[in-house]
């Protein structure tokens, strides 16, 4: 699976939990990966709440937003979220605007818990790196 999530906004996210710890390469790659994969995941959830109500295009309230951040606000890239949605979802449905930036601020929070997650196991470790290690117990404990 080719990730779409460009690493260095992901890396921004790490960075902003982290405090003085540095980030690895590998930790933004693999946070990248399982973010992509938790938002085609909720995008197929979001298509058959769409297709419930006899609609092709996904909504914000399709992902459980109400209320919807401005996009200037958020780190993560709208255009390559639009590509996540569409992984596990056939063409015949469209991603509104409202949603993509919907979806783009879900998975933002997804990333900085995971994150904070990280840089607690980083120094539990007694690390001064957050490591795709540190990604990947996460996911083992808490998934």
């Amino acid at each position: 699976m080719n990730v779409e999530l460009p690493f260095a906004p992901v890396d921004t996210i790490i960075r902003r939990n982290a405090g003085d710890l540095r980030v690895s390469a590998d930790a933004s790659e693999e946070l990248a990966k399982r973010i992509q994969e938790h938002g085609a995941d909720l995008a197929v959830g979001a298509a058959d709440r769409a297709t419930a109500d006899g609609r092709k295009t996904l909504m914000a309230g399709d992902f459980g937003v109400e209320t919807v951040v401005e996009k200037e606000d958020l780190e993560l890239p709208v255009a390559p979220v639009d590509r996540i949605a569409r992984i596990g979802i056939d063409d015949r449905y469209r991603v509104s605007m409202d949603a993509r930036i919907a979806l783009a601020d879900i998975l933002e929070d997804y990333a900085d818990n995971v994150a904070r997650a990280a840089t607690t196991l980083a120094h539990h470790a007694d690390r001064r790196t957050i490591k795709a290690e540190d990604i990947e117990t996460y996911f083992s404990l808490f998934q």
